[in-house]
């Protein structure tokens, strides 16, 4: 018998204390089985919103699939009546939503029978689900076509869980996906963007993509990836082709966080276009620059932040570095003004994994050594407001007003201070301002000359 946490039964008395039924359902019910922490709690009651809200005023409820959401002690508890569904004209959303009477009506709509098992005093599985864990199995509740074209979102969704609890597709409910997949075209990108991040942020990201690939939904997500499938680096330090040292570069990223995972994923993605072959040698010159392009493309398409979108795109351009004890500090400065402090050390684990993706293993006395060096260097002239001189300095002496050529002088000025602290003093900033103003005056373009 399974015994919930005091704060869960004590929600769940409060229904039943007022003769209503209530059982926690889906993911929340699976994890109990599998002992592992509940995050999310879902609950089915034959109440209906209106109900629901009478016994928590403070309640919210703003969706049309009748779920309440309750919060309590922070611990958010969200209670849907008993639902059945009828026809999905655009595989993603039901025509018509009514409640159903039972809660096995209610688990018949539902996707996966991992998740379509309840829990009250004892628990309702007519699905098997039970046996499905124990086998780690993903199966679909009733014909899985069906279920997929009722919400094409679904066939990722076995992915991610498959993905997140190291089980596997069941052998019809993955027929089922592949001959589907063309469906998930008709999803929203957020959607699959959500479950995307979902796949990259589990113990198995790797697995997840390869999956995606071979249930034939990675070439509709991310198209640019699979291009890399087949692409040659004979001649190179790397034994696979492109695809596959993606995919172990993922496999051995040590990062948790999932844009650095997507990051080291998309590393390579400009290969395919800057591929050539010189003298029986593979080359991809200029790749980390079409690989950003690219990568900013993804990331818009995916709708992802633009911090998220930021950081992938800075991260896939310039992994292309090396780690060597004989750098100097104006080649560490150039890659801190590159890459920017804050992604230092995710830079690091990108190339980390990189080169473990190439059966090369990267000398990790060196990347320590190359993160000292990095906090060290930015004890000198860590910003462009360290400089001695200011934008006013600047619109003075030159006889300009503000706008955005001030702010590109300070960051030229400020580019070439970075490779050498030593001359932060207003005599040498003031000449250099002296050789740019006689050049503006010529009708050159803007750029301090030497």
């Amino acid at each position: 018998m399974i015994t919930l946490p005091k704060q869960t039964q004590d929600f769940i008395n409060v229904f039943e204390k007022t003769g209503f039924e209530i059982f926690v359902v889906g993911g929340a019910v699976r994890d109990l089985l599998l002992e592992k922490e509940v995050k999310d709690w879902d609950f089915a009651t034959n109440a209906t919103p209106e109900e629901i809200q009478k016994l928590f005023p403070e309640s919210f409820y703003d969706n049309n699939f009748g779920t309440v959401g309750i919060i309590i002690e922070g611990q958010l508890f969200e209670v849907t009546p008993y639902r059945k569904e009828g026809k999905y004209s655009d595989t993603r959303h039901p025509d018509q939503i009514g409640w159903a009477k039972t809660i096995e009506e209610d688990l018949a709509r539902r996707d996966f029978t991992v998740n379509a098992i309840a829990l009250n005093k004892t628990l309702l599985d007519p699905y098997h689900g039970q046996e499905d864990l124990q086998n780690k199995t993903i199966r679909c509740v009733g014909d899985p076509s069906d279920r997929f074209n009722e919400d094409a979102l679904r066939m990722m969704r076995a992915v991610r869980i498959a993905t997140q609890l190291g089980f596997v597709i069941e052998e019809k409910t993955f027929l089922a996906i592949q001959e589907n997949a063309a469906l998930i075209t008709k999803v929203s990108q957020e959607r699959i963007r959500d479950e995307l991040i979902k796949i990259l942020s589990s113990d198995y990201p790797a697995d997840g993509v390869h999956l995606l690939h071979n249930a034939n939904l990675l070439g509709l997500i991310l198209p640019e990836l699979t291009a890399e499938i087949g692409v040659t680096q004979q001649g190179t330090h790397h034994l696979d082709d492109v695809y596959e040292h993606s995919l172990k570069a993922l496999f051995t990223c040590q990062n948790k966080n999932w844009v650095i995972r997507f990051a080291t994923l998309l590393h390579d993605v400009g290969k395919p276009i800057t591929f050539k072959i010189r003298g029986n040698k593979a080359t991809f010159y200029a790749h980390e620059t079409v690989g950003a392009n690219i990568a900013r493309r993804i990331a818009n398409r995916l709708h992802l932040s633009k911090e998220d979108r930021e950081k992938l795109v800075t991260l896939v351009r310039w992994h292309m570095f090396s780690v060597s004890e004989f750098l100097t500090d104006a080649a560490v400065r150039r890659f801190i003004r590159r890459v920017g402090k804050e992604n230092t050390t995710d830079m690091l684990d990108v190339r980390t994994a990189d080169r473990l993706g190439s059966g090369v293993k990267p000398t990790s006395w060196r990347h320590e050594e190359f993160k000292e060096r990095i906090i060290e260097v930015q004890k000198h002239i860590p910003s462009v407001n360290d400089l001695v001189i200011d934008g006013e300095d600047i619109m003075r002496i030159l006889n300009i007003k503000p706008g955005p050529q001030v702010g590109k002088i300070l960051a030229e000025l400020f580019a070439e201070i970075s490779e050498n602290p030593s001359k932060n003093t207003k005599d040498y900033l003031l000449a250099r301002l002296d050789k740019f103003s006689q050049t503006t005056k010529s009708g050159a373009a803007l750029k301090i000359e030497e």
